[in-house]
């Protein structure tokens, strides 16, 4: 270490915190708005550099052995609470921060200690220039991937690989940090320390790269599920409009007859019979228009087009909706709900009938409005050995639709959602938030 007064120690302190508490700021975002979390770490580091200074003064061989690591792992306590964000996640981007921080105090010190003859303001210098540097490439080609990064971790990662990638690191970090190993300034040391930083940057690298690519591909796969939704969305549409075309042709073929009727009443004169059977053709008629499920356009058409297709396949369907006309809620967020869990409850179903098991197939989905919350719950017959993995159903039992789609849009909207298999009836529930722009046009099916 290259020591110093108290005076230069206490600028080391600040720029070493400092540097931590602005690449952390960078990569992890606070539970509180922007002044509270300023005013927090303002406090601590206050806190942190008059402590480090008053153990500077009383033991300073200790100070330069374990004053970075204490600084650090204090820093790290407090970081871990001031932000949000998922456990293995904060963790991950506190060891990357540790990182670059050894980087910059151990790479200053080398470069100071190295070409400059242990220049005490060259170290400073160093360490500014390596911070700000280490700044502009977390917040310009690191950052706006870390959302993704962190949303695949938070779900899918494995943990025994997350973990044993953080030790690795720590281990390495410590290693390097260690003031007592090889303190002659020759090649050898600059080789270990340049090949060791380098492991351990690459390591990061790799698994922020491998993580960041298996999250891409969730997320195209994701795409995929929906792109096949919307394909069995248009399917059952079609045969709505094929229904439809058939039901036209049909009406104008009868026209004819019935007109001749009306006509042969009014020449005879017969005014009782013709409105009598005016009355019978106008009920007739009624029968025949689509029932109105729901006065939400979007909601109607996918519930009418799934139902069509469920009392095709011989599938019970009880309907019971209450919401208005319009919410505060995207159209293709409801398709990806509404869409996905009818088509899951009607492949369940068919595979109910496959396997030729004597039970009656049946759909109930309630759809309502309760506080500004959309709650959807719909159950189905199932298979009874159709089980569940990490609270999901299996991509086998639900014909490969989009779970994950229901639930990204349910955490879309601060929302939760569950599946459970009750001895044979498959339960979906979901809840989410929600504002009602006009309630006017509620109807219960």
């Amino acid at each position: 270490m290259l020591g110093g007064s108290v005076f230069v120690a206490f600028i080391r302190f600040v720029i070493s915190l400092g540097g931590v508490i602005l690449l952390f700021s960078i990569l992890c975002e606070s539970r509180f708005d922007r002044k509270k979390t300023t005013l927090y770490y303002l406090c601590f580091g206050v806190v942190m550099t008059a402590l480090s200074c008053l153990w500077y003064l009383t033991n300073r061989a200790l100070y330069v052995r374990m004053g970075p690591h204490v600084m650090y792992l204090g820093f790290a306590l407090f970081a871990f609470w001031l932000s949000k964000g998922y456990v293995w996640v904060k963790i991950y981007k506190l060891v990357l921060v540790f990182y670059l921080m050894a980087v910059y105090i151990v790479g200053s010190i080398e470069i100071s200690a190295f070409f400059f003859g242990r220049s005490i303001w060259v170290d400073i210098i160093a360490r500014i220039f390596l911070l700000l540097l280490f700044a502009f490439f977390l917040e310009k080609y690191v950052r706006k991937y870390m959302e993704g990064f962190g949303n695949y971790v938070e779900r899918e990662t494995d943990r025994v690989s997350v973990i044993t990638m953080i030790i690795c690191s720590l281990f390495g970090i410590g290693y390097i940090m260690n003031p007592s190993l090889n303190r002659n300034m020759n090649f050898s040391r600059i080789f270990q320390i340049v090949t060791n930083f380098l492991l351990i940057g690459t390591l990061q690298l790799l698994v922020f790269r491998f993580y960041l690519h298996i999250s891409k591909e969730k997320e195209h796969e994701r795409e995929r599920q929906l792109m096949q939704m919307n394909y069995r969305l248009l399917e059952r549409q079609l045969e709505l409009l094929e229904d439809s075309v058939e039901s036209g042709r049909r009406i104008r073929h009868d026209a004819r007859h019935h007109n001749a009727v009306i006509a042969e009443y009014a020449r005879r004169g017969q005014q009782e019979e013709l409105l009598q059977y005016l009355e019978e053709y106008e009920e007739e008629i009624a029968q025949g228009i689509p029932e109105t499920i729901c006065a939400n356009p979007a909601v109607n058409n996918i519930l009418a087009a799934y139902t069509a297709k469920a009392e095709k396949e011989g599938i019970k369907v009880t309907l019971n909706v209450e919401i208005g006309k319009t919410l505060m809620i995207s159209s293709l967020d409801l398709v990806a709900i509404l869409a996905n869990a009818y088509e899951n409850a009607i492949y369940a179903c068919m595979e109910v009938k496959k396997n030729a098991d004597e039970r009656e197939c049946f759909i109930r989905l309630t759809l309502k409005i309760r506080k500004n919350k959309l709650v959807i719950i719909c159950k189905n017959t199932c298979r009874i050995e159709a089980e569940l993995k990490d609270g999901k159903p299996k991509s086998e039992f639900t014909g490969g639709i989009g779970v994950s789609s229901i639930i990204r849009t349910a955490e879309k909207y601060q929302g939760e959602c569950d599946f459970r298999n009750e001895n044979g009836v498959f339960v979906f529930r979901l809840i989410m938030n929600m504002e009602v722009k006009d309630d006017s046009s509620d109807c219960t099916v």
